[in-house]
């Protein structure tokens, strides 16, 4: 879960009454999402139904950068590039038990990049 990463990166929101805040992965091969935070047995479900979903041993035809490029590309489709979240008092208006999650779909990924953008009225 990122969530308190992302929230130290941009302190700005705290000075935002209400707003929105937008997170976007730079990459085809990983995923953002927004889940239950409280349980690590969640992240370890979600995992195992999306690698269901899409598992390396379907006979792929992209292939050039290993078997588990092109499962990740489906995955990162099926769950998205981005999250928007709403921002009240200065805090992401997020539920009591969410998060945000990078997914990572590669076995061995390189450094991933975030773009976050958020907008408000000030108090």
């Amino acid at each position: 879960m990122i969530t308190s990463d992302i929230l130290e990166q941009v302190p700005e929101i705290e000075g935002f009454a209400i707003g929105l805040m937008h997170v976007f992965i730079k990459h085809t091969s990983a995923s953002l999402t927004i889940n239950e935070n409280a349980d690590p047995s969640v992240r370890v479900d979600l995992e195992m139904a999306v690698n269901t979903i899409a598992p390396e041993s379907l006979p792929y035809v992209h292939t050039m950068e290993g078997p588990d490029d092109m499962p990740a590309h489906v995955k990162a489709s099926l769950l998205g590039s981005s999250v928007s979240i709403p921002i009240t008092d200065g805090r992401p208006a997020l539920g009591v038990w969410q998060g945000i999650y990078l997914c990572e779909h590669r076995d061995r990924a390189s450094s991933r990049k975030l773009v976050i953008t958020a907008n408000g009225l000030p108090y």
